[in-house]
């Protein structure tokens, strides 16, 4: 056998008159890394590249100060201006109550109410909020008194797995409370924004019913 290597296709040398030849793919590729190499290194050893811990500082995100009512309580708090109220109410305050499924106002498990009308927390920025009253799911209920439409979906056994069921029902008392309970087919429209992946949506309009018939 031949132990010969293979000739590599290297351009002849070409005059001072005649044009130079397109690169090949190999010396594209080394020039590339060798220029790369060279541009990180400078940039790690000069500094030119890094941003010091001053610049980092200097570009801190804009912030805030916002009060607010959450379930009864006043809240006065300083935010970063990009904080969802998702995340106020859940990473600030402790509400975790209203789940964070989507998180681009798809799916309706966020649903709080603002000023009694119903919201997608998390498309909602909470410095916007100044001086509203905001209801999550932990502010329905009185005391050990359950909300009318949480026994509800207790009674018609309206969830499955618990995660959207936070958001379906602040939803369903928004939708009790605007009148849109004339029937299962207007529940539906009017209920539309909240998803269940578990497919209990004929117990929830059940609940629902049944809340609206008391109320």
């Amino acid at each position: 056998m031949s132990a010969e290597l293979p000739e590599l296709d290297v351009p002849p040398p070409t005059g001072a008159d005649e044009p130079s030849p397109a690169p090949t793919r190999r010396t594209f590729i080394a020039t590339s890394t060798a220029v790369g190499g060279a541009v990180v290194a400078g940039g790690v050893i000069g500094g030119t590249i890094l941003a010091d811990a001053q610049e980092v500082s200097a570009a801190k995100a804009p912030s805030s100060r916002v009060s607010l009512t959450v379930n009864g309580t006043r809240r006065t708090m300083t935010v970063d201006n990009r904080t969802s109220l998702l995340d106020l109410l859940r990473e600030h305050l402790g509400l975790t109550g209203s789940k964070k499924g989507c998180n681009a106002g798809a799916c309706g498990a966020c649903t709080v109410l603002v000023d009694g009308q119903r919201h997608n927390a998390c498309l909602t920025l909470a410095v916007r909020l100044e001086g509203a009253e905001v209801t999550t799911i932990e502010g329905l209920a009185e005391g050990d008194q359950l909300h009318p439409l949480q026994q509800a979906f207790i009674d018609q056994d309206a969830f499955q797995c618990g995660y959207c069921t936070p958001g379906q029902i602040v939803s369903g008392v928004g939708c009790i409370q605007e009148g849109h309970t004339g029937s299962p087919e207007e529940i539906r429209e009017w209920m539309s924004g909240n998803i269940c992946r578990c497919g209990c949506y004929v117990k929830i309009v059940r609940a629902m019913e049944q809340t609206a018939r008391r109320k």
